[in-house]
């Protein structure tokens, strides 16, 4: 069985997932996530039970309580979901998308929205 557990305090360790789940059963491993650049936690974790009646024993008991000085939430983990993967775009430049990016307007003159325009004196700037 593989339990998630939410809002866990940064200061926790696997060791401390580990005890508390023990007093329910075997546990058969404990890993809580990380930012992949700064190695810090994510704030949640997954414990594995081989044993379905210890995981929901452990469930029950310890939704809402405390460890490493947080309360902390916890139900059985859900499959993860198949996401379609979009090329690897995260929202730079796309010309003419919905979202972000330069988009040009017209003849480049910033349209109705402001811009920078030229008004043939020395002084520029925005208009």
């Amino acid at each position: 069985m593989n339990i998630y557990i939410g809002n866990l305090s940064y200061d926790a360790n696997e060791a401390d997932i580990r005890s508390a789940f023990e007093a329910y059963g075997a546990v058969d491993s404990a890993k809580i996530v990380r930012d992949h650049e700064t190695g810090r936690s994510k704030g949640f974790a997954f414990v594995e039970m081989s044993d379905a009646d210890e995981g929901n024993a452990a469930i029950e008991a310890l939704n809402g309580a405390e460890i490493a000085g947080r309360a902390v939430k916890i139900n059985e983990a859900r499959p993860r979901e198949e996401r379609p993967r979009t090329g690897g775009d995260r929202g730079g430049f796309r010309p003419g998308g919905d979202r972000g990016g330069f988009r040009p307007r017209g003849n480049d003159r910033g349209g109705d929205r402001g811009g920078f325009r030229s008004r043939g004196n020395d002084r520029g700037g925005r208009y």
